[in-house]
């Protein structure tokens, strides 16, 4: 196989499969186990735990600060609208079907990020016919407040190890 060169002349060892195979090596298992030890995986359920509390508080401190019970029901359905769609896309994939492949989990994770987001806007939607009278400040409020829990959730993620 002829040896590739880039235009400055250098060797391109992306090109070469003996420099990939130097750059990476299959772990051994104990390596293996060891890694999954240092770099635990953050539960998506934990995140979705982590949601429902800040949404619960968000609806009450609407409650609180808004004016009455209109804030908080429409900043609780707000978070609402965030954690369930984030619970269908957790259950979906951590069944044991979304891990069966590398294949099928992709397949998985467009699926059901598809049904999140179907189901995100279904209730959006929803929502001036299910809260009476609706306050949208306040449900756009708990669902960003919900939504920037993910970003938390990498940090956490970040702090491990």
């Amino acid at each position: 196989m002829p040896e590739r060169r880039l235009s400055s002349g250098t060797r391109n060892a992306w090109d070469d499969a003996e420099a990939a195979d130097a750059c990476f090596r299959r772990l051994s298992p104990s390596e293996a186990a060891a890694f999954r030890t240092e770099h635990p995986q953050l539960s998506p359920w934990r995140v979705i735990a982590a949601q429902a509390a800040v949404g619960g508080a968000v609806a009450l401190l609407a409650g609180l600060l808004g004016g009455g019970r209109a804030h908080a029901w429409s900043a609780l359905y707000g978070a609402v609208t965030a954690v369930v769609p984030g619970a269908l896309l957790a259950r979906g994939m951590t069944s044991r079907l979304s891990s069966l492949s590398p294949a099928v989990s992709a397949v998985s994770v467009m699926l059901w990020e598809t049904v999140k987001i179907g189901a995100t806007v279904a209730l959006l939607v929803a929502a001036p016919r299910v809260v009476r009278p609706l306050s949208w400040p306040a449900l756009l409020a708990a669902l960003a407040a919900c939504l920037s829990v993910y970003w938390f959730a990498l940090l956490w993620r970040g702090r491990r190890g």
